[in-house]
C-alpha cells in the first residue's frame, strides 16, 4: 500500500482540481516541508508571511499543469505559465509570484518568503544548494542578532533532519501517476 501524500490547503487544492496526481503529491510534500522550515524560522524571530510561504509551497509548480512535459523532465517554462495561470484565476500577485520565483532566488527583490519556498522545494528531496542556504541564513542571523555560522549550523541540522525523510517523500511522489 502506498503512503498517503500530505493534503494541500483548501485554497490550493481548489486551484489544482484535475491536476496530475504526481504534481499534487509533490506540492503537498513541499508544503509539509515548508511548515517545518517556518517552525524553525519562528525560533529566530524572523518576520515571515506564513500564509504566503505555505500557499507558495502548495502552488509553486502549478504551471506544470500547462507544461506537463516538465513533470518528468527539467524545464522552467512552467514558472511563468504558473504565475500567469494563478493571476488569471484571481490569486493576488503577492501569492502568485512564487510560481515565478521559486527557481530564481538570486534575483533582485527576492523576499525571505521567496527564499523559504525555494528552500522547501529543494529540501523535500534532500537537495542542498549552498547559495540558497547562505541567503536563508542571513535573515535569521540578523533578526536574532546571532552569528551567521551559528545559524548556518542550526539550518544544517534542520535540513539534515528533513533530508533523512527524503526517501519516503520521493517514494510517495513516485507512486503517483504523472497523468
Amino acid at each position: 500500500m502506498t503512503a498517503a501524500a500530505p493534503p494541500l490547503p483548501q485554497a490550493a487544492a481548489g486551484l489544482l482540481a484535475g491536476a496530475p496526481p504526481r504534481l499534487t503529491a509533490h506540492l503537498g510534500l513541499v508544503h509539509e516541508v515548508a511548515g517545518t522550515i517556518l517552525h524553525w524560522c519562528a525560533g529566530y524571530g524572523v518576520p515571515v508571511d506564513r500564509e504566503a510561504v505555505l500557499f507558495g509551497a502548495a502552488t509553486h509548480d502549478i504551471g506544470k499543469t500547462v507544461h506537463r512535459e516538465e513533470l518528468s523532465a527539467p524545464g522552467s517554462l512552467h514558472e511563468r505559465a504558473g504565475y500567469e495561470l494563478l493571476l488569471a484565476r484571481g490569486v493576488p500577485e503577492r501569492l502568485a509570484r512564487f510560481a515565478r520565483t521559486h527557481g530564481s532566488w538570486a534575483e533582485p527583490g527576492t523576499t525571505v518568503e521567496d527564499l523559504l519556498v525555494s528552500l522547501a522545494d529543494k529540501a523535500w528531496k534532500d537537495s542542498r544548494v549552498r547559495d540558497l542556504e547562505d541567503r536563508v541564513v542571513a535573515r535569521p542571523a540578523r533578526a536574532a542578532g546571532r552569528e551567521v555560522w551559528e545559524v548556518f549550523l542550526a539550518l544544517d541540522d534542520l535540513l539534515a533532519g528533513i533530508g533523512a525523510d527524503a526517501p519516503r517523500r520521493l517514494a510517495v511522489q513516485a507512486a503517483r501517476p504523472v497523468d
